[in-house]
């Protein structure tokens, strides 16, 4: 039953890659990353280490997605610099929750990234329409990404 379950949610997520604008894909991978944390804590919480690890390896692939997805504009370079600089941490958190089993390590990358999805939430969609113009051929790179949801 899970199997078939999932399969139907792949088709769902898919087709929402499909139609979807750049800015409504990284909040999908956003949410993907967090749902993948929080099944790794809870598989570190059961002792399931086989499982933390594939659902901490499905995090880390996201947050780097997001991280080569972050391009430099034009006098915000500053803040380009530091949402990378956000992901990176992120990732090493990742990586400490994986090597020790802490979860404090995945609720502090967790509180992070919901803070960075938070902001990217409350985007006005003025300014999402002025970015992105409704066009969607800037998401080919996120959509290949957007395999490790």
């Amino acid at each position: 039953m899970n199997k078939g379950l999932n399969a139907y949610k792949q088709v769902g997520i898919k087709d929402q890659i499909a139609t979807a604008d750049p800015h409504r894909i990284i909040q999908m991978l956003m949410q993907g990353a967090l749902d993948r944390m929080a099944q790794a804590k809870g598989a570190i919480e059961r002792k399931n280490f086989a499982e933390k690890s594939q659902h901490i390896s499905k995090a880390m692939a996201i947050v780097h997605a997001l991280r080569d997805s972050v391009k430099p504009v034009d006098g915000a370079e500053e803040v380009s610099g530091n949402l990378i600089a956000l992901y990176e941490f992120i990732s090493e958190q990742l990586q400490n929750a994986n090597a020790d089993n802490r979860t404090q390590a995945l609720v502090d990358a967790a509180s992070i990234l919901a803070t960075i999805k938070e902001g990217w939430d409350s985007i006005p969609v003025e300014e999402k329409e002025k970015v992105f113009g409704g066009n969607q051929t800037d998401n080919v790179q996120m959509t290949a990404s957007a395999g490790a949801y």
